[in-house]
Parts: structure tokens; sequence; C-alpha cells
């Protein structure tokens, strides 16, 4: 979202005066599908990606996450940048939020310590110790799924400081999945059960508000010449 969309989400009247005046420059059948699928975002629960190096994975988990509704992508990286593939993310990365960690100081730390400070249970995604299976898991509380880089798996701090771990139920040999086949795995499950539950995980007609003008103005082309001309008319 640019700075000019955040001063003006701090008004609820600017910001719907704002939204009423870029709102005709898309089509009718694109605001409809704005709305339903902001219907079915949440933020009950969040994903946490710790520094994948392999960038058609993080692209394939971002993917999910759309596709299941998860607005918000905490990235954690420590060793390796993040990237996106538009051919594997299919353009979802449009529509989330990302959260960057990268500081290369504290950055498991700092997105461990943000987290928390939001309310979230810090739930580690691992096939070992005595992690709940997926199908067990309370889905009550607001969490924050970890999902680990591709051969170590989730790192120790975050092991150490985790509410809870989670695993995928497995009969095979195979003792692990590719991350992104266990995040989408894991968020297929819990979101459908959170979705049937009597849970308020929706997203607030504020947040609903302010992220679709973000939608909004990342689907109109020219839309820096619109904001330019609401400025000089109002």
């Amino acid at each position: 979202m640019t700075s000019f969309s955040i001063y003006l989400c701090m008004d609820k009247i600017l910001t719907q005066h704002y939204s009423d005046y870029i709102s005709p420059f898309l089509t009718d059948r694109r605001k409809e599908l704005f709305d339903k699928i902001l219907n079915q975002r949440t933020k009950h629960f969040t994903v946490i990606l710790e520094d994948l190096y392999q960038i058609h994975n993080t692209s394939a988990v971002v993917r999910s996450c759309d596709i299941f509704g998860i607005q918000d992508v905490h990235i954690i990286e420590n060793k390796y940048n993040s990237y996106m593939s538009n051919q594997v993310g299919k353009g979802s990365q449009k529509w989330v939020d990302f959260h960057h960690y990268r500081s290369k100081q504290h950055n498991t730390q700092d997105c461990i310590d943000a987290i928390k400070s939001q309310g979230y249970q810090l739930i580690a995604t691992t096939p070992h110790n005595d992690s709940c299976l997926i199908q067990d898991f309370d889905i009550s509380k607001k969490s924050a799924f970890v999902f680990g880089v591709e051969k170590e798996g989730v790192s120790d701090m975050m092991m150490e400081q985790a509410d809870g771990f989670l695993k995928i139920p497995m009969v095979g040999f195979t003792e692990s999945l590719n991350i992104s086949v266990a995040a989408a795995i894991v968020l297929q499950s819990t979101t459908d059960r959170l979705r049937g539950s009597t849970i308020d995980w929706k997203l607030t007609e504020e947040e609903m508000r302010v992220k679709k003008i973000d939608w909004m103005e990342k689907t109109i082309k020219s839309i820096e010449k619109i904001q330019e001309r609401y400025k000089q008319e109002f």
C-alpha cells in the first residue's frame, strides 16, 4: 500500500471518500470478487517461513496461503534471501501481506517477538518430538505455523520458544514431506475446520476496508495519476 493510502486509512471518512473515488476505475465484477475473497480472508492463522532457500518452495507456500485465505506471511531471512517465482506463485504475492525479518542479527528472535506480541501462539511444524497430529490440533487459538529450511527444518531457537508442535500423519517409509506440500496440507485442514466453526475468524470491517483499497490500487494501472488528480481536486 502506498504512503498516500496509509495516510488516508487513518481517517475512516477520508478512506471511504477515496475508495468511492477510485472505485469506478474497476469493473463491478472485479469489485464483487474482492468482496467475496475478503469475506474469506483470515488473520486467525498466519504462516512463518524460516530461511527457505528454494525459490519454488517459497512461491508455492505463498500461493497456498492465498488459496486458503491466509492474509499474512512472515519471512525470516538468516542465510538466504527470499524470492518469489511468478510462474509458481501465479501472482499470489499481490494479494497477501509480507512481513520480512532480515536485519541479519536477530531475525528469528525478532519474528518470534513480533508474533507473540500480536497474540499468536507459535506452532512449529515437525514430524519429530511429541507433536500434535493435525486432526487433533486446537483451532480456537490464534496460531502462527512455522515451516523451516528445507533440510534442517525449524531452527533450535524457534523450537525452544514454540508453544506447540504439529505434524502430519504419515504411514510410508519417507519421514517428511516437501515443505510446500506440508504447508498446503496444514492450511487446508486447519482453515477448513475453522470455517466450519463458530470462531470469530474473519477480518474486521476496518481490515477489509483497508485491504480492498490496497487491492484496488494494485489493479488500476494508472493509480498514481489518479491519486495526483484526487489530491488536486480534494
